[in-house]
């Protein structure tokens, strides 16, 4: 398929675009922003500044990629957004340069964010997220792999989401949420180990037991986070995937990790 543009889309000088790229009526692409081969911008959708999409992914109508930071110490320069491949940015989205003179607010591959959904400034996503309706992320947020963040949901700055992780819907999260839990209400907490998600992404019986034993350990057996942590170091199945990404989560965690429903250990 041939590259696209229709006669009212706007392409501004400088901008580099891929081959097979679609714009449509009113699709506005700026100077400094590179499209990758198969992407395309519905009506009325913007990508704007120093910002680069890989290939294939798809802007809606009124989606925004790329705008100035919210950020009130910017101070000028050209920071921009750097986004992979295969991603959809339903209606409205909207996803900020970084703050900093030459850093990036980046975005991986294979997400699904769905409409009025907020990246702010500087933050960090990996591959095969989805974020539903009207879920924000502050400045300086992390979020990895596989993640799922409910209708509304809202994550404060700096914290981070680890992989394979759920925040269900209008939950606001102020800790960081470690890999494989599902964390609810405001403030959220963890209430359980995220199942089905495992399941869907092809958990074993045997990951799903030492993910129930880790979740255990960290919030059932009555253990403060060290003496928690300490265990988990310590236990069998310590070289296991599950437990050493829980271990390198837990001890790169700075807003300290999210409480359980039960009371924070």
């Amino acid at each position: 398929m041939a590259t696209q543009l229709h006669p009212t889309a706007i392409v501004e000088a400088g901008a580099q675009l891929g081959t097979d790229v679609v714009l449509g009526a009113y699709a506005y692409v700026g100077a400094g922003v590179t499209l990758g081969d198969g992407t395309r911008l519905h009506h009325h959708a913007s990508v704007e500044g120093n910002t680069e999409l890989g290939a294939h992914c798809e802007v809606f109508p009124y989606a925004c990629l790329g705008g100035k930071t919210q950020d009130l110490k910017f101070k000028g320069g050209n920071p921009g957004v750097r986004i992979g491949a295969r991603n959809v940015f339903r209606e409205y989205v909207t996803i900020h340069a970084a703050t900093n003179d030459g850093e990036f607010t980046r975005v991986g591959s294979d997400n699904v964010l769905l409409a009025s959904c907020h990246v702010a400034h500087d933050c960090t996503l990996g591959d095969h997220i989805v974020m539903s309706n009207g879920a924000v992320l502050a400045g300086h947020v992390s979020i990895e792999d596989h993640v799922v963040i409910g209708g509304y949901g809202g994550i404060h700055q700096f914290c981070r989401v680890g992989t394979y992780a759920m925040l269900s819907a209008t939950a606001k999260l102020v800790h960081d949420l470690p890999p494989y839990f599902i964390a609810d209400g405001t403030p959220a907490e963890i209430r359980a180990i995220n199942r089905i998600g495992l399941e869907r992404n092809g958990f074993t019986p045997e990951q799903l037991d030492r993910v129930k034993l880790i979740h255990r350990i960290l919030y059932r057996d009555g253990l403060n986070r060290s003496q928690a942590l300490e265990k988990l170091a310590a236990h069998a199945d310590a070289g296991s995937l599950e437990f050493r990404r829980m271990l390198d989560f837990a001890r790169k965690s700075e807003r300290g990790l999210a409480p359980s429903a039960r009371g924070a250990r």
